[in-house]
């Protein structure tokens, strides 16, 4: 096993996001905490973005997330579904192996199908699981066959992989007999914001609505949560917050099963994210699958209460400080979403309990500590 524990300055490079800074997707946060906080300690870190425009539109390119001290190098990327991440993954690959560093980070399992390459050339290579990619529903045969070869990749040849919930860690000794180190994301606690913006654009105050935020993807169970709202007899709001992600199609079912009651604000960050969090009566994660749920952290540091699947990656998350629906069960979930609007004294407990619990449990000090032993080899 390649070891670096006598470097004190780590040379990292870290692929297999779509662009940092950037709120893209739950990945692109988590490179983007690790990345800045390892860099801001000395190390020098370097992410291969892949070239062209947000997923959710050229006019979301230009954000910023801190990443003053990281080195950021654009690799070549075909545009097209299905393409963009093999490509991209495969130039920043080969541009790792080439290049001086001492830790090569693969994030998600697609990408992982090239780690071979920089540990030919002697690099450490350390994969993180984000979630078992191959499952989701959006991608087609051959992307699911490519993403299982990622996995398959990071088994044999990653130096140590990181999974994000227990339930993984029993699927990679299962299914490969292969030891991981469970290394949940983290969370910082936020600065919570009145209803301002949303109020003039979306006509919401607070508590006046239920909130999902996340990625517009079949996995995240949507059309349970569009289904079950419709069905409650209250006067709140449904917000959907988010944009789709190779799923353009997807989102038009969506649409289509709305109602006046039902906002779609597509893609959101800045102070419109942070009012949408801070103001919701509840906010709701439906999944099917997932690996470990930024935005479920996210919900919960703002203070607010979750109700979720029964999923073990939202239910480990959330402990005893949330509500649970039986995992695509409509019926289920409409109950649990009307007894929740019906007993606001029982949701403002969840409320209070639910910042204080999550930021304390998952920090991203401790994150970048035990990611950087895995750099070293301790």
């Amino acid at each position: 096993m390649n070891s670096v524990k006598d470097k004190k300055s780590l040379r990292i490079a870290m692929l297999g996001h779509k662009r940092v800074p950037s709120r893209e997707g739950g990945i692109e946060v988590v490179v983007g905490e690790l990345a800045s906080r390892m860099a801001d300690s000395g190390h020098k870190v370097t992410c291969f973005n892949r070239k062209g425009h947000h997923i959710a539109g050229s006019e979301f390119d230009a954000t910023d997330m801190g990443l003053s001290n990281v080195k950021i190098k654009e690799v070549i990327t075909v545009d097209k579904k299905g393409l963009a991440a093999i490509t991209a993954s495969f130039f920043a690959a080969v541009s790792s192996a080439f290049g001086k560093y001492d830790v090569v980070h693969f994030h998600a399992e697609g990408p992982c199908a090239m780690l071979w390459l920089p540990k030919l050339f002697g690099k450490r290579c350390i994969a993180t699981i984000h979630g078992l990619d191959h499952k989701r529903a959006k991608w087609g045969r051959f992307a699911s066959m490519y993403i299982k070869l990622g996995e398959k990749c990071a088994v044999k040849f990653a130096d140590e992989i990181i999974v994000l919930s227990e339930n993984v860690q029993t699927y990679f000794l299962q299914e490969y007999g292969r030891e991981t180190e469970f290394i949940p994301n983290g969370i910082s606690k936020p600065h919570c914001r009145s209803a301002d913006i949303i109020k003039d654009k979306y006509n919401l105050d607070k508590d006046s609505y239920i909130l999902f935020l996340g990625r517009l993807v079949p996995e995240k169970g949507i059309s349970y949560l569009i289904e079950a709202f419709k069905k409650l007899n209250i006067s709140k709001k449904l917000v959907i917050a988010g944009g789709s992600s190779d799923t353009a199609e997807y989102e038009k079912e969506l649409k289509a099963m709305v109602d006046d009651r039902i906002i779609f604000t597509g893609f959101v960050q800045g102070q419109i994210l942070e009012e949408l969090y801070s103001n919701a009566y509840v906010y709701v994660l439906p999944s099917d699958l997932e690996g470990m749920p930024i935005s479920l952290l996210e919900a919960m540091s703002y203070g607010n209460c979750c109700i979720t699947s029964d999923i073990p990656e939202c239910t480990q998350v959330i402990g005893d400080c949330g509500i649970f629906f039986e995992k695509s069960n409509i019926n289920d979930l409409t109950e649990k979403l009307q007894f929740a609007c019906d007993n606001p004294d029982m949701v403002k407990k969840y409320k209070d309990n639910a910042s204080d619990y999550i930021c304390k449990k998952y920090s991203w000090d401790i994150v970048v500590e035990e990611t950087l032993r895995l750099y070293a080899g301790a």
